[in-house]
């Protein structure tokens, strides 16, 4: 799409009555979030297709390395199973993220195969819905590199990103998934990833608040369709920053 519809767009969104008709042209334009339904809908979809077409494959800012926060916030907490316990005290070796739904090839990665693949570092922001927010240094796989690896299938929107700790799924659209921020990451600050900040292997979504950055993944799941899946719970679905 280029500028100028991009502003005509825009235009129309915030005219003829504004979120009253939000839905409808987002939905021409194939901007319609998964939570556009219900009394905030017109909102959502006016803040979700305003900010994929201003924003686009922009980059979130990355810090230089003085930045990088003394005593980075985390809210505490690990998934309290016996099964994360024992995958805890054999130092994670055991650990698999399953990449798997609409793919040519699906995976089962252990935290030795995803570190083979080609790492990024990025020193980035995470900031929280709550107030709260700090800098690191973040160490990973970019998503997209597993997700070609996977083989998506054209059909794909959307990549849905399970917890072991419960009722911490999430998901994003397939844009923000192949943003090359999106890390699966394992490194925070040149070490393992700590487990206050879900180590051994957590989501880092830059470009949306902490929400979105789901700690302990060990699934990825490329779907067509959220019904039946997380599209953030209590939250907008949409968390662009």
């Amino acid at each position: 799409m280029s500028r100028t519809s991009r502003r005509n767009l825009l235009g129309a969104l915030a005219g003829f009555g504004g979120l009253a008709v939000a839905d409808r042209l987002a939905d021409r334009y194939g901007l319609l979030p998964p939570d556009a339904g219900g009394l905030y809908g017109a909102g959502h979809s006016l803040t979700y297709a305003a900010q994929r077409l201003l924003v686009g494959d922009s980059l979130a800012r990355e810090f230089p390395r003085h930045k990088i926060s003394a005593s980075p916030f985390s809210t505490k907490g690990r998934p309290k199973t016996a099964e994360f316990e024992r995958l805890a005290n054999n130092g994670f070796a055991e650990w698999r993220v399953a990449i798997d739904g609409l793919v040519a090839r699906p995976l089962s990665l252990s935290l030795a195969e995803l570190k083979s693949y080609a790492s990024r570092s990025q020193i980035t922001q995470l900031t929280c819905e709550e107030g709260w927010s700090f800098v690191a240094e973040w160490t990973g796989v970019p998503l997209a590199e597993v997700l070609q690896a996977a083989g998506v299938l054209p059909q794909a929107k959307y990549v849905v990103y399970a917890s072991a700790q419960r009722h911490w799924d999430d998901s994003i659209d397939l844009a923000e998934a192949l943003h090359p921020q999106t890390l699966l990451t394992y490194g925070m600050n040149g070490r393992d990833l700590p487990l206050d900040h879900g180590g051994p292997v957590r989501l880092r979504v830059p470009r949306q608040l902490a929400y979105k950055s789901v700690k302990f993944v060990n699934r990825v799941t490329v779907t067509d369709t959220l019904q039946g899946h997380p599209a953030g719970g209590s939250y907008a679905w949409y968390a662009g920053i």
